[in-house]
């Protein structure tokens, strides 16, 4: 089992910065790749961005140049940092973890609100 705990979240104006941090604790051994993902209200979860215990990256399009995934794999951490922010980039926003044979793993999710 993997818990993960998230810190970060908040409430910014439009074209400000926040950074989100996750924490992985327990079976994290198994960890392939850790992630973002987010949940808008009425809209299904969608990936933000995601890297693997190499460091290989993938972004969704929209974010793209304004948000940089990074992970301490020492002490088992991965931050978002998100520049730049929209409006529509308010969500709540989890942290991902994916085991072998696809098992994920998901934090209990941090809000952020980006206001006009």
């Amino acid at each position: 089992q993997v818990q993960l705990v998230e810190s970060g979240g908040g409430l910014v104006q439009a074209g400000g910065s926040l950074r989100l941090s996750c924490a992985a604790s327990g079976s994290i051994f198994g960890i392939v790749a850790m992630g973002w993902y987010r949940q808008a209200p009425g809209k299904q979860r969608e990936l933000v961005a995601t890297i693997t215990r190499g460091g290989t990256t993938n972004y969704a399009y929209s974010v793209k140049g304004r948000f940089a995934i990074s992970r301490d794999n020492a002490k088992n951490t991965v931050t978002l940092q998100m520049n730049s922010l929209k409006p529509e980039d308010t969500a709540v926003y989890y942290c991902n973890a994916q085991l072998p044979l696809n098992i994920q793993h998901w934090g209990q999710g941090t809000q952020v609100t980006v206001s006009p």
